[in-house]
């Protein structure tokens, strides 16, 4: 579980500076750039079956680890709930991995399955997103996403290190200050990216590399 989260956490990153692309004021230019690469690296695709494998790796050890939890509980109730001083997240991990898991496979067939297995080319994936992010709805949806993402690696995160033994003593405080931090700004600059498009704002700025230079 830890394995597959924290590998998961790395392709957050990966996919957020190829998605960031977007809001550069160039036409779509890197965005389809980087669309290209995607599509013919090998080393790219080897890697988006191994996040295939781990999302779904991922989702099953939740689930199975929430229905062994259930049944050491049993049926047994408390008049004081012993989960009082457990952060939300915590407590509802089981219900944010769902949502995200859902958000995921409606984000994968409004682009990727498109992108994947139609005859769209990789310099329209620009105008697909674009058109896709002039929709409120989708917009909305989005944001909504990213929200229950934030939620989700605000315990993920930390949990992920701690079962692996790394959050302890010095390092502590530090793990738990950037898990909070990333639970926020990843979230956040996704969320950015369909209400920057929807609004028609490209804050980044346009960049060519020359050869040689």
């Amino acid at each position: 579980m830890s394995f597959t989260g924290l590998f998961l956490i790395l392709f957050l990153i990966i996919h957020l500076a190829g998605n960031l692309q977007l809001l550069i004021d160039d036409g779509g230019e890197a965005f389809i750039a980087y669309s290209e690469i995607m599509a013919s690296n090998l080393i790219i695709k080897f890697v988006a079956y191994a996040l295939y494998i781990g999302l779904i790796l991922h989702t099953y050890k939740g689930i199975m680890i929430w229905l062994e939890n259930r049944r050491a509980r049993g049926n047994i109730r408390y008049a004081v709930k012993s989960s009082s001083g457990t952060p939300w997240a915590s407590r509802n991990m089981i219900w944010l991995g769902s949502l995200v898991f859902i958000f995921i496979a409606i984000h994968m067939s409004q682009f990727w399955f498109k992108f994947k297995f139609t005859d769209v080319h990789e310099a329209e994936h620009f105008t697909i997103v674009q058109e896709s992010y002039q929709q409120i709805g989708i917009v909305i949806f989005y944001v909504l996403g990213q929200v229950v993402l934030g939620w989700h690696l605000l315990h993920g995160f930390q949990s992920a290190f701690q079962t692996l033994g790394l959050r302890s003593g010095k390092y502590h405080s530090l793990l738990s200050n950037i898990g909070i931090a990333f639970s926020i700004i990843v979230p956040l600059l996704f969320a950015l990216i369909p209400i920057c498009m929807y609004f028609g704002v490209y804050p980044l700025p346009e960049f060519r590399v020359i050869p040689g230079q």
